[in-house]
């Protein structure tokens, strides 16, 4: 498919890293992007050391280690991705400087090996604030997807996560928001409204077979795929698995040292190939979110997930996320016995005309529609001269 974007260079600061993560908006928008122009994938920079009393500490270093060894690279039919080194400590001035000049010097290489200059910036990471004015930027984009200031992954204040935040709202042309609370609350006069969306024909389409590792789990099973971490409502699901052991818990995803469940009936299959996942929600009876709702960083997330659920039909459970509450085909629960009493209801009497409901409510909203509306909204920015950002 052709975009009206075309032939300009485009510059990522992620928040995820493109070779450990499930693909996120970033991935899916820059592929298909890069067929028609020059695109450098950032890695995410992090946000900040790890505490190292953390139970993920060790985990974490070797996995940013494994990264930094790539460093540089081209993704078969997708754009150059680069994991920059940096130092982890972004409450130190001192290490601050010395970060704009290791990343400065690191991306300004890989920009010369794309052939890119004044390229598009699009940051979607806080911490990318003090080098977006040196890499000659003709248009710098703000892609808010999180709560940045209460994510529990690193070990940096509060404080200086607003700080980064506010330098980066002052300076770009557009502030885009991926979560809809996230823009509701917003107060920015310069804001967009960029929705998620779903790869619809990967997930609505029933894979030929099941996976050999889930087949041999017996039905019914909840499913959940994703990260397995702090957000989990680990009470929850071992209450549940308790007072219903004949259903199964199946876990597709990295699973965090945070999270220990032992029960016969909840299985930790590890994390599995993006193209794989349709073998896995072949053998699911009900696509389960199981989120913490006392948790602040989570009561905003958009939760790219819970479309590609609703792509494949499979009944929906999830904590009242604010993304998802009135979506067609979503049931939600508050307590232990109405996420019980919701996954019994679709157990025994979900149908074909549900199915129906829960993959037209997402239908449309594919990532090709949602690439050429930032297309079109990175043209109309570059016409009217707004750049946001001093070359």
């Amino acid at each position: 498919m052709e975009y009206s974007l075309k032939g300009e260079s485009i510059v990522c600061f992620a928040g995820e890293n493109w070779w450990y993560h499930h693909p996120h908006s970033k991935n899916h928008i820059l592929k298909r992007l890069s067929g028609q122009n020059r695109v450098l994938f950032v890695n995410s920079i992090g946000m900040g050391l790890p505490s190292p009393s953390n139970p993920d500490f060790f985990l974490k270093i070797r996995r940013k280690v494994k990264s930094y060894f790539r460093w540089y690279g081209k993704v078969p039919n997708g754009p150059h991705v680069l994991t920059p080194v940096s130092l982890p400590f972004y409450g130190s001035n001192l290490a601050r400087r010395i970060n704009r000049v290791l990343l400065l010097a690191q991306v300004r290489l890989a920009m010369l090996f794309c052939r890119i200059r004044r390229p598009v910036l699009w940051v979607c990471i806080p911490f990318a604030a003090d080098v977006v004015d040196g890499l000659g930027a003709k248009l710098l984009l703000y892609h808010v997807s999180d709560k940045y200031e209460a994510n529990q992954d690193g070990a940096v204040s509060r404080s200086v996560i607003q700080e980064f935040d506010r330098k980066l709202k002052d300076k770009s042309a557009l502030v885009m928001y991926s979560g809809r609370k996230l823009y509701e609350e917003s107060e920015v006069p310069h804001r967009y409204f960029l929705e998620q969306a779903v790869d619809f024909d990967h997930f609505a389409t029933e894979a030929r077979e099941t996976a050999p590792d889930i087949a041999l789990i017996p039905r019914p099973i909840l499913g959940y795929i994703g990260w397995i971490d702090y957000i989990m409502d680990v009470p929850l699901i071992e209450e549940v698995a308790r007072l219903r052991p004949d259903w199964h818990w199946v876990f597709i995803g990295r699973k965090s040292n945070l999270v220990q469940i032992s029960a016969a009936n909840v299985h930790f299959l590890g994390p599995k190939p993006y193209a794989e996942l349709p073998a896995y929600l072949r053998h699911i009876d009900v696509c389960v979110l199981p989120w913490r709702t006392d948790n602040e960083f989570t009561s905003y997330g958009s939760a790219i997930k819970v479309r590609e659920y609703l792509a494949s039909g499979k009944p929906v459970v999830m904590a009242p996320l604010y993304e998802y509450l009135g979506n067609p085909g979503i049931r939600t629960y508050r307590s232990a016995k109405e996420f019980i009493a919701a996954v019994e209801d679709v157990l025994s009497h979900d149908n074909s005309s549900q199915r129906e409901v829960r993959q037209n409510s997402v239908r449309d909203c594919t990532w090709d529609s949602r690439t050429e509306e930032l297309s079109g909204v990175i043209a109309s920015l570059l016409r009217n001269g707004r750049s946001g950002v001093q070359a």
